[in-house]
């Protein structure tokens, strides 16, 4: 679909075949700015992805599905939007704007906007869900979420959204753990935790692919972060997941020559898991590694759980990838249990997301 404005040209991009394919340009000048958005967000590189990384996820769309949308004056790219929606999952699609700042203001953001909205009410949805990155100084009139923790700047890509109907619901802060400092206050942490934790308790650990006696148990607590974990005002449907749909994700990490590393806790007397955390790292050994789900089921927590699977895990991080600098991590402003578990390991602020959220008439 191709829609001529009064500046931009929009069209959708054509995800290749392979990362070095003839028709990847686009693909790649898109990851490009996607990280050049976020650097120009947070003054931080930590959130760059690589094309090899981000294909697979674009090329699997058995649970879900990515489109880009590409924003062109003069046969310039000027900006994009990502559209996202999970396939069993029917409430939301997720919108996310890349435009830089010397391309806002003259309506490709508004552009990108309105064409997105278009294709998640064609897609039959409620919902628009869509991030905002900010460093950490709020600085002047700081923006809210609803749920009353933490707050934002009231930066442009910001103004657009609460121009355009949304309404900020929750603030994440993202922390960042030194790898290369000191593990023994970690260690200590561990060992009292697992104390108190006790014999119904046990840590088992793998890197993916998930081991298939792991795949059912790991996709009833994969589906548990969309039910326990804090979402302010957002709509979030409960997720569907299974062993099938476990085996597709770890691929998507695979193939894209990621390295997963999961810490669990296996409940003894059940058999359950009953929490996790996962840590990733690209194919560059020097790179920042990336926390993504992390849970302690509702069930299980009160045990010291939440510590021994992250302190467990960076002590298995700093084997598996003992050149990477740090570890980032996302967690709701009023996640205070998890959030007093990073600062007592040592995690530190170095930006902010905003989760902000339209319902469509």
């Amino acid at each position: 679909m191709t829609r001529t404005l009064m500046g931009p040209v929009i069209t959708e991009m054509t995800v290749p075949a392979l990362v070095d394919s003839v028709d990847a340009a686009d693909f790649h000048a898109v990851t490009g700015l996607n990280n050049a958005v976020c650097r120009s967000d947070t003054g931080l590189d930590d959130f760059a992805y690589t094309p090899e990384q981000l294909l697979p996820m674009w090329q699997d769309r058995t649970d879900s599905i990515n489109r880009i949308f590409i924003a062109r004056i003069h046969g310039e790219i000027v900006g994009a939007v990502r559209v996202r929606h999970a396939l069993a999952e029917p409430t939301s699609a997720e919108v996310d704007i890349m435009v830089l700042p010397e391309h806002w203001g003259h309506g490709v953001e508004q552009a990108l906007l309105d064409h997105a909205e278009q294709e998640v009410r064609a897609l039959g949805r409620r919902v628009m869900q869509a991030w905002t990155l900010h460093e950490t100084d709020p600085g002047v009139d700081p923006l809210m979420p609803r749920t009353g923790w933490g707050s934002v700047s009231n930066s442009p890509h910001a103004r657009l959204l609460a121009e355009n109907g949304f309404e900020l619901e929750q603030v994440e802060r993202s922390s960042a753990f030194d790898l290369h400092a000191d593990l023994a206050p970690i260690s200590r942490m561990l060992a009292e935790a697992l104390a108190i934790a006790g014999d119904d308790y046990r840590v088992v650990e793998w890197t993916l692919p998930t081991p298939p006696e792991w795949r059912d148990g790991y996709a009833w607590a994969l589906s548990r972060m969309s039910t326990d974990v804090p979402s302010g005002g957002l709509d979030v449907d409960e997720e569907i997941w299974d062993a099938d749909r476990i085996s597709r994700r770890d691929a998507q990490f695979v193939d894209g020559g990621q390295t997963v590393s999961v810490v669990a806790v296996q409940h003894v007397p059940t058999g359950a898991l009953a929490a996790f955390n996962e840590l990733v790292i690209g194919a560059d050994p020097t790179g920042v590694t990336h926390q993504y789900c992390t849970l302690v089921l509702r069930e299980h927590r009160g045990h010291r759980l939440g510590t021994v699977v992250k302190c467990a895990g960076i002590l298995r991080q700093q084997e598996i990838a003992p050149r990477s600098p740090k570890i980032t991590t996302f967690n709701a402003e009023e996640n205070r249990p998890m959030l007093d578990i990073n600062e007592r390991m040592g995690f530190v602020p170095q930006a902010y997301s905003g989760a902000w959220q339209k319902r469509l008439d």
